[in-house]
Protein backbone atom coordinates (compact mmCIF):
# COMPACT_ATOMS: atom_id res chain seq x y z
CA UNK A 1 0.00 0.00 0.00
CA UNK A 2 1.20 3.66 -1.08
CA UNK A 3 0.51 6.27 1.44
CA UNK A 4 1.75 9.87 2.05
CA UNK A 5 3.32 10.96 4.83
CA UNK A 6 2.12 14.73 5.46
CA UNK A 7 5.52 15.99 6.33
CA UNK A 8 8.38 17.63 5.11
CA UNK A 9 10.36 16.93 7.64
CA UNK A 10 13.30 13.50 6.97
CA UNK A 11 13.47 13.04 10.58
CA UNK A 12 9.66 12.40 10.79
CA UNK A 13 9.20 10.47 7.94
CA UNK A 14 12.36 7.77 8.86
CA UNK A 15 10.39 6.96 11.83
CA UNK A 16 7.02 6.56 10.15
CA UNK A 17 8.60 4.08 7.92
CA UNK A 18 10.65 2.43 10.08
CA UNK A 19 7.64 1.72 12.80
CA UNK A 20 5.62 0.55 10.12
CA UNK A 21 8.19 -1.49 7.79
CA UNK A 22 6.54 -4.61 8.57
CA UNK A 23 2.54 -3.36 7.77
CA UNK A 24 3.33 -3.41 4.05
CA UNK A 25 3.35 0.26 3.60
CA UNK A 26 5.33 2.21 1.22
CA UNK A 27 5.36 5.78 2.28
CA UNK A 28 6.19 8.97 0.22
CA UNK A 29 7.10 12.34 1.72
CA UNK A 30 4.48 15.26 0.66
CA UNK A 31 7.57 17.25 0.35
CA UNK A 32 8.65 14.65 -2.41
CA UNK A 33 5.54 14.66 -3.84
CA UNK A 34 6.19 18.62 -4.51
CA UNK A 35 2.57 19.14 -1.96
CA UNK A 36 2.76 21.92 -0.28
CA UNK A 37 2.32 22.70 3.28
CA UNK A 38 -0.90 23.94 4.27
CA UNK A 39 -1.92 26.25 7.01
CA UNK A 40 -1.94 25.09 10.34
CA UNK A 41 -4.64 27.26 12.03
CA UNK A 42 -5.74 24.82 14.49
CA UNK A 43 -6.07 25.52 18.28
CA UNK A 44 -5.19 21.75 18.78
CA UNK A 45 -2.75 18.85 17.86
CA UNK A 46 -5.49 16.56 16.45
CA UNK A 47 -6.72 19.66 14.54
CA UNK A 48 -3.71 20.41 12.72
CA UNK A 49 -3.15 16.42 12.36
CA UNK A 50 -6.70 16.39 10.75
CA UNK A 51 -5.72 19.63 8.53
CA UNK A 52 -2.56 18.13 7.12
CA UNK A 53 -3.94 14.51 6.38
CA UNK A 54 -6.75 15.81 4.48
CA UNK A 55 -5.05 18.39 2.35
CA UNK A 56 -1.96 15.42 1.55
CA UNK A 57 -4.67 13.37 0.68
CA UNK A 58 -6.34 15.66 -1.78
CA UNK A 59 -3.33 17.02 -3.28
CA UNK A 60 -2.24 13.06 -3.89
CA UNK A 61 -5.14 11.06 -4.60
CA UNK A 62 -3.47 8.45 -1.81
CA UNK A 63 -3.91 7.66 1.59
CA UNK A 64 -2.31 9.91 4.26
CA UNK A 65 -0.58 9.97 7.29
CA UNK A 66 -0.34 12.97 9.62
CA UNK A 67 1.06 13.62 12.86
CA UNK A 68 1.13 16.81 14.73
CA UNK A 69 3.49 16.73 17.93
CA UNK A 70 4.96 19.83 20.64
CA UNK A 71 7.02 19.99 23.45
CA UNK A 72 5.08 21.23 26.15
CA UNK A 73 7.07 22.54 28.99
CA UNK A 74 5.62 23.33 32.73
CA UNK A 75 7.55 26.43 33.66
CA UNK A 76 6.20 28.24 30.02
CA UNK A 77 2.68 27.11 31.08
CA UNK A 78 2.79 24.43 27.99
CA UNK A 79 4.76 26.19 25.53
CA UNK A 80 5.69 26.01 22.94
CA UNK A 81 2.95 23.27 22.53
CA UNK A 82 1.34 23.58 18.94
CA UNK A 83 3.58 26.24 18.05
CA UNK A 84 6.78 23.80 18.79
CA UNK A 85 8.40 24.06 15.53
CA UNK A 86 8.01 27.90 15.10
CA UNK A 87 8.78 28.98 18.77
CA UNK A 88 11.72 30.95 17.53
CA UNK A 89 9.25 32.80 15.00
CA UNK A 90 8.25 31.49 11.56
CA UNK A 91 10.85 29.76 9.25
CA UNK A 92 12.81 28.87 12.23
CA UNK A 93 15.17 25.97 12.28
CA UNK A 94 15.42 22.87 15.10
CA UNK A 95 18.89 25.30 16.39
CA UNK A 96 16.86 28.51 16.75
CA UNK A 97 13.96 26.75 19.02
CA UNK A 98 15.99 25.16 21.15
CA UNK A 99 18.07 28.04 21.71
CA UNK A 100 14.87 30.20 22.04
CA UNK A 101 13.79 27.54 24.78
CA UNK A 102 17.21 27.72 26.97
CA UNK A 103 16.72 31.80 26.59
CA UNK A 104 12.98 30.73 27.86
CA UNK A 105 14.23 28.40 30.44
CA UNK A 106 17.28 30.94 31.85
CA UNK A 107 17.56 30.48 35.74
CA UNK A 108 15.03 27.57 36.15
CA UNK A 109 16.07 24.94 38.14
CA UNK A 110 16.28 21.34 37.19
CA UNK A 111 13.25 20.54 39.68
CA UNK A 112 11.13 23.05 37.98
CA UNK A 113 12.00 22.05 34.00
CA UNK A 114 9.57 18.82 33.81
CA UNK A 115 8.57 18.69 30.43
CA UNK A 116 6.25 16.41 28.38
CA UNK A 117 6.49 15.47 24.24
CA UNK A 118 2.70 14.75 22.72
CA UNK A 119 1.87 13.37 19.37
CA UNK A 120 -1.33 12.71 17.81
CA UNK A 121 -1.35 10.64 14.48
CA UNK A 122 -4.29 10.59 11.88
CA UNK A 123 -4.14 8.45 9.08
CA UNK A 124 -7.05 9.00 6.42
CA UNK A 125 -8.02 6.40 3.32
CA UNK A 126 -9.05 9.55 1.77
CA UNK A 127 -9.19 13.09 1.70
CA UNK A 128 -13.43 12.75 2.88
CA UNK A 129 -12.85 9.88 5.21
CA UNK A 130 -15.45 10.52 7.98
CA UNK A 131 -13.63 7.86 10.42
CA UNK A 132 -10.03 8.66 10.61
CA UNK A 133 -8.10 6.25 12.40
CA UNK A 134 -6.30 8.12 15.47
CA UNK A 135 -3.55 7.46 17.45
CA UNK A 136 -1.21 9.27 20.29
CA UNK A 137 1.50 9.44 23.05
CA UNK A 138 3.17 10.93 25.61
CA UNK A 139 6.69 10.86 27.06
CA UNK A 140 7.75 12.83 30.07
CA UNK A 141 10.93 13.57 30.80
CA UNK A 142 12.81 17.25 31.33
CA UNK A 143 14.64 20.14 29.78
CA UNK A 144 18.03 19.91 29.94
CA UNK A 145 20.55 23.57 30.66
CA UNK A 146 22.32 22.53 27.52
CA UNK A 147 22.19 20.18 24.83
CA UNK A 148 23.50 16.72 25.10
CA UNK A 149 23.72 14.08 22.12
CA UNK A 150 24.36 14.44 17.95
CA UNK A 151 21.12 12.67 17.31
CA UNK A 152 17.25 12.74 16.76
CA UNK A 153 15.93 15.82 15.46
CA UNK A 154 14.14 19.20 16.90
CA UNK A 155 14.30 19.58 20.63
CA UNK A 156 16.09 16.11 21.38
CA UNK A 157 19.07 17.50 22.25
CA UNK A 158 17.42 19.34 25.27
CA UNK A 159 15.10 16.66 26.51
CA UNK A 160 16.12 14.38 29.03
CA UNK A 161 14.67 11.15 29.56
CA UNK A 162 14.83 10.29 33.37
CA UNK A 163 14.62 6.38 33.00
CA UNK A 164 17.61 6.35 30.48
CA UNK A 165 19.52 8.92 32.18
CA UNK A 166 20.25 10.79 28.79
CA UNK A 167 18.92 12.88 26.24
CA UNK A 168 16.93 11.81 23.93
CA UNK A 169 19.71 12.63 21.52
CA UNK A 170 21.56 9.92 22.89
CA UNK A 171 19.40 7.19 22.48
CA UNK A 172 19.48 4.67 20.09
CA UNK A 173 17.06 5.37 17.16
CA UNK A 174 15.60 2.10 17.93
CA UNK A 175 15.06 2.75 21.46
CA UNK A 176 14.09 6.16 20.82
CA UNK A 177 10.98 4.47 18.54
CA UNK A 178 10.23 2.24 21.31
CA UNK A 179 9.92 5.00 24.05
CA UNK A 180 8.91 8.26 22.51
CA UNK A 181 5.49 10.15 22.22
CA UNK A 182 5.45 9.36 18.29
CA UNK A 183 6.87 5.95 18.82
CA UNK A 184 3.87 5.03 21.12
CA UNK A 185 1.28 6.77 18.83
CA UNK A 186 2.81 4.58 16.19
CA UNK A 187 2.49 1.23 18.42
CA UNK A 188 -1.26 2.43 19.03
CA UNK A 189 -1.75 3.04 15.29
CA UNK A 190 -0.17 -0.41 14.38
CA UNK A 191 -2.19 -2.59 16.42
CA UNK A 192 -5.70 -0.76 15.28
CA UNK A 193 -4.41 -0.70 11.51
CA UNK A 194 -5.74 -4.38 10.59
CA UNK A 195 -9.49 -4.05 12.28
CA UNK A 196 -9.69 -0.52 10.63
CA UNK A 197 -9.15 -1.55 6.93
CA UNK A 198 -11.67 -4.02 7.53
CA UNK A 199 -14.17 -1.79 9.52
Amino acid sequence: MRVVCATHNPGKLREFAGALADCGVEFVAAGDLGLPEPREDGLTFIENALIKARAAARSSGLPALADDSGLEVDALSGAPGIRSARFAGEGARDADNRQALLAALAGVPAAGRAARFYCVLVYLRSADDPRPLIADGLWEGRILEAEAGSGGFGYDPLFFVPSEACSAAELDPAEKRRLSHRGQALARLRAAWPGFHRG
